[in-house]
């Protein structure tokens, strides 16, 4: 069976959480745990968009924080693929501080992998990714190159 292409605009995700007490580490910032967490939930919901299956995280590639978030702030998280293999997918996920005035601040990037999975919980075939942007054309080819490395880490047992 030959799967439809679908975009990437398809599938994007965009969350906002309130950055609240309970949120908070020790020094009253967002704990990392807890970023880490809505980052999976974001890339969960646009790799299920993407696949039209339920997903499972595979693996989180990178989970860079630029800048430490406060209690009663909000962020922003937006999750898209940037790259899709025969039954896994790439996601990226980017969260930013929403600000008053409406800008934003870029806090965290973090890369995910996901699996498709059929009605019987095995791995399945998920659709191929049609690119509209050259943003999406470098992304992909970043994320080409994200694949192999965690194919050479299996292999490794890295």
């Amino acid at each position: 069976m030959e799967l439809t292409k679908k975009t990437v605009s398809q599938s994007r995700t965009e969350q906002i959480q309130a950055v609240m007490p309970q949120h908070a580490n020790g020094m009253g910032n967002l704990f990392g745990g807890q970023l880490a967490a809505w980052i999976d939930i974001v890339g969960g919901v646009v790799a299920r968009r993407h696949a039209n299956r339920n997903c499972v995280t595979a693996s989180i590639d990178s989970l860079n924080f630029k800048k430490p978030v406060m209690v009663k702030e909000y962020v922003v998280l937006v999750g898209q693929v940037t790259y899709v293999g025969h039954t896994s997918m790439e996601v990226r996920v980017d969260t930013f501080i929403d600000h008053l005035d409406g800008s934003r601040t870029m806090v965290n990037r973090a890369y995910l992998t996901f699996v498709a999975l059929d009605e019987y919980g095995k791995p399945t075939t998920v659709p191929p990714l049609e690119l509209e942007t050259d943003e999406e054309r470098q992304e992909w080819e970043a994320g080409a190159k994200r694949a192999a490395l965690r194919h050479q880490r299996r292999v490794e047992q890295y």
